[in-house]
Order: structure tokens, then C-alpha cells, then sequence
């Protein structure tokens, strides 16, 4: 029996884990990255001082993200995932609060850690203990703006900064005044009241360039799926066969490379709510080098404005599943990188309140006798206009203040590292113009993030929406099968 083709389109985290569900299938896949490493924007650098491989911003998980955990068992490179069982939380006047979780049931698995928290006064802890509940108790639909809804529970704004924005902006990259409820309510549900290891982290103890490394390129071989790195879509083409009719709202229409077939009212078995399938199929994928290549089956994993720029501008214009991608924004993330003659601190790292940095990760020490800390920097708009050196300048004053060490500890040498592009933004509402994974093309898949996952732009959410792509690919082909993970319980 011949096998079925699948061409993904990108080698981040989505389009590797649809690889990961459907080459196990039966299917012969190819991923086509244009880079020449996986894992799309959890990737490393080369430190040209040292020759180490650097993240470009950590990447961490928590332990309600069982889809992202169990892909990472699949392909073997979950031993390099190390549980993170305790959080500090560090003020300007270098005060630490350690999180850990007691041996009692959810949500009081952190109470007593809460309790204790000394960024807070006893007042403002039984504000947030009320608005927890109230959160706990919301709809899962409702997404108004949450700065209104914290507002209307009684929260002030320095439990506002000193919280709720504490924990939601390096989850959502984004600020508490830019986002809805729903997710919000989500990362606090899921992460923290639902499940006592839901708010463990997992710290990768390897570069990610290494942990998407040798062991998962090992894994895609041994099950058949073909990587080419190197290689870039430019354009994906829609077969030619001529046009028979117009989908609604695009009249006039005059491209060869549009076919407009099935333009009855008949519902179609597996098409999209039932209807016609508009725009006919993908006949072949254009390669940055001019040539073309083919399959059965195509899974678009690239970023949603990539995506637009790879189709028909006809069929993003007249079709609501493609156009609303346009009103998708995004949020960018900076991480300084430092590297000291002095180690900072023991803590392995921390998160920092009412200070310029978020999230401080002490590397450790290197074979050149180097000490290196991370600071990450989510949702980073005010740093926008200013040069690097100002933001590095900003950054290297702080951590002086901090970490008393290094107030007389030479700085070898910094680098900052801006993804402006780094996640959708999830505003209130955004579900809205978040696709589900089933295009209006019939042999065309879509995955990503920032598609309908249910979660925010996490490395959970991007796994996600793979498993959901191979989903829907195995439900148009008449087999569908159930492969996303069930949530902590």
C-alpha cells in the first residue's frame, strides 16, 4: 500500500510534533525548515568568546503542560528536563520568598508559601485569596478586559504589579491591562489551583539547540520522517484546474492558481462546518530555490503573517478563516545576556519584583571561568526606542543592586537578544481570530500557537496545535483518532 505524503512547513515545535503523531501512522513525512536547526524560537546561539551554544531567551515549561510533556517523552528528550520544585521571589531590597508546595491537596498545596510571602501585606493577600476564587469560579468564554474584572474584585494596583502581573507576564508576555480573562484564568487555574505539580517548572539542563538536538533527530529517522534543513517556502500553490464559480465575497476573481471547485450548497463530508471546499487543494509547495516539491498532505506551521505571505493574496482576501489573521498582534521578549568574574548567587533562578528585569537565570559557571546569568524581560514595549546599550546599562545596574557580589564584579562581556515578533498577544477577544487547525483548503493543515489550542503562545500551546493538525488530517482522511493529552486532574 502506498504510503501518504505529508509536507510540513516549518520545524518549530508544531510542525514537530505533527511529525511526531503521524509518522508513527503510517505516513511519510517531510519537514522542510528554512534554518539550519529545529525548533523554530526555542533556539541557540554560538557564543563566539567561548564557542557554547546560548539561548536566545530561556524556555521553560510547567507541569500542567502535559501535551509538551509527554512530546518530549516521545522522542527521548525528556531526561534533559530538569523539575524546578521551588520558585523565589526577590524584592529591591533583596528579600526572597521561597514557593514550594506542601503535601496538602489543591489549591492549598501553596497556602502556606502564600502565607509567607513577604512582597505582600496580610490585607492584599486576602484581596488576591478572594479574586482567586472569584477566578476560579468564572466562565471559561467570558474574556473581558482583565484590569477591569481584577478592578471590579477589589485588587489594587500594586497587587496588580506585585501579583497577578508578577506571574502573567512572563506566562502571556503580555501586561495585565492588555489581556483578557480567559487566560489569565487559565494560567492561574491550570498552573496553580487545579493540580499540586501544576506550577512546577521544568528548566531545561541543556541548550535548546542541544535538546532539540542529536536524540530528536535520531527519533525522526529512525521513524522515517525526512528533515531538510536549509529549506524555505516561498509560495504555496493552489492547484490550476479552472474555476467553476466564486466563493462568497471575493467576485472577479482572475488567478491560475486558484481552483473554486464544488460551489454547490451540498455538504461535503469533512469539509469545514459542512461546506464546499472553496479553494480546491495545495498542488505543490514553491522552495525559496526555485523548485517545487509535492505531497498529499500539507501542515503550514510558520508564523500566522508567514503564513499570509505564502498564500494566494485572492484566497486570504476573500476567505474570514485567513483575513482575520490580520488582526492578530504580537509582543516582544529581551533577555540580556551577562557574563561576570563572580558568581551572583546560589539560587538556580528568580523571579524579580518591581524591578527592571522578570526572571534572572543563573547558568552556572563555564570552563572558561566565566559566571553567566540570563535576564529575561517579557512584554519588554518600554524598551523600544532605546539602544542596546541602554538596555544593557539598565539591566547590569540592577542585578549590581541585587545581588550584592556583583557591585564590585567585572562584567567580561553582554549581549542583548530582542524577539520582537516573540508571541501573538492575547487582548480580549483574540479567540476570535484564532483559527482551529482545519483550513478551508482541503489538503492544507494549519498549526502553530497562536492557532485555536485552547492556550496562550506557550511551547504546550505550539505542541498543541501539531497534535490537533494530525487530528484534523486524520479525521478528512476517515481515520480520526484521539491524540491530545488529557490536562492534569
Amino acid at each position: 500500500m502506498t504510503q501518504l505524503r505529508v509536507a510540513i512547513i516549518g520545524g518549530g515545535l508544531a510542525g514537530l510534533a505533527a511529525a511526531s503523531v503521524l509518522a508513527p501512522h503510517g505516513y511519510r513525512v517531510t519537514l522542510l525548515e528554512s534554518r539550519d536547526r529545529l525548533g523554530g524560537r526555542a533556539g541557540s546561539f554560538t557564543d563566539p568568546v567561548t564557542g557554547q551554544l546560548i539561548d536566545a531567551c530561556q524556555h521553560v515549561s510547567m507541569g500542567c503542560c502535559t501535551n509538551y510533556a509527554h512530546f518530549c517523552k516521545t522522542l527521548g528528550i525528556d531526561g534533559y528536563l530538569e523539575p524546578q520544585r521551588e520558585l523565589w521571589f526577590m524584592t529591591p531590597d533583596r528579600k526572597v520568598t521561597r514557593f514550594r508546595a506542601d503535601d496538602l491537596p489543591a489549591p492549598l498545596h501553596l497556602a502556606r508559601s502564600f502565607a509567607n510571602a513577604h512582597y505582600l501585606t496580610l490585607g492584599e493577600k486576602l484581596r488576591a485569596g478572594y479574586a482567586l476564587a472569584m477566578l476560579r469560579l468564572a466562565s471559561t468564554k467570558d474574556d473581558p478586559p482583565f484590569q477591569e474584572w481584577l478592578e471590579r474584585h477589589y485588587q489594587t494596583q500594586r497587587i496588580i504589579d506585585r501579583f497577578w502581573g508578577l506571574v502573567l507576564v512572563s506566562a502571556l508576555n503580555e501586561t495585565p491591562d492588555r489581556i483578557g480573562l480567559r487566560y489569565a484564568r487559565k494560567v492561574f487555574v491550570d498552573g496553580f489551583l487545579t493540580h499540586p505539580r501544576g506550577f512546577v517548572v521544568d528548566l531545561p539542563t541543556v541548550p535548546l539547540g542541544r535538546l532539540y538536538g542529536n536524540e530528536m533527530r535520531q527519533w525522526l529517522s529512525n521513524n522515517h520522517v525526512e528533515v531538510r534543513s536549509l529549506t524555505g517556502v516561498r509560495k504555496i500553490v493552489l492547484n490550476k484546474s479552472q474555476a467553476q464559480g466564486r466563493p462568497q465575497g471575493a467576485p472577479g476573481i482572475q488567478s491560475a492558481d486558484l481552483s473554486l471547485i464544488r460551489t454547490t450548497d451540498t455538504p461535503i463530508p469533512g469539509a469545514p462546518f459542512g461546506r464546499p471546499w472553496a479553494w480546491g487543494n495545495v498542488a505543490r509547495l514553491e522552495l525559496r530555490s526555485g523548485e517545487f516539491t509535492e505531497a498529499d498532505w500539507y501542515i503550514s506551521t510558520v508564523p500566522f503573517d508567514r503564513l499570509l505571505d505564502l498564500l494566494p493574496p485572492e484566497a486570504v482576501d476573500s476567505e474570514p478563516y485567513f483575513a482575520n489573521l490580520r488582526n492578530l498582534g504580537v509582543s516582544p521578549i529581551t533577555s540580556v545576556h551577562c557574563w561576570f568574574d563572580k558568581p551572583a548567587t546560589h539560587f538556580p533562578h528568580v523571579t524579580l519584583i518591581d524591578s527592571v528585569g522578570q526572571w534572572v537565570f543563573n547558568r552556572g559557571k563555564n570552563e572558561h571561568d566565566e559566571y553567566y546569568l540570563q535576564v529575561v524581560m517579557s512584554a519588554a514595549r518600554q524598551f523600544r526606542g532605546l539602544g542596546r546599550e541602554e538596555v544593557q546599562r539598565q539591566v547590569v545596574e540592577e542585578l549590581r543592586r541585587l545581588f550584592a557580589p556583583l557591585a564590585d564584579a567585572n562584567l567580561l562581556r553582554a549581549k542583548v537578544v530582542t524577539e520582537h515578533a516573540a508571541t501573538f498577544s492575547a487582548v480580549p477577544g483574540v479567540d476570535r481570530w484564532r483559527p482551529p487547525q482545519g483550513s478551508p483548503i482541503r489538503n492544507l493543515l494549519v498549526a502553530g500557537d497562536w492557532t485555536a489550542t485552547g492556550w496562550p503562545a506557550t511551547m504546550e500551546g505550539a505542541v498543541r496545535s501539531g497534535y490537533l493538525a494530525a487530528e484534523e488530517l486524520l479525521r478528512r482522511e476517515g481515520k480520526p483518532q484521539r491524540l491530545l493529552q488529557a490536562d492534569l486532574a
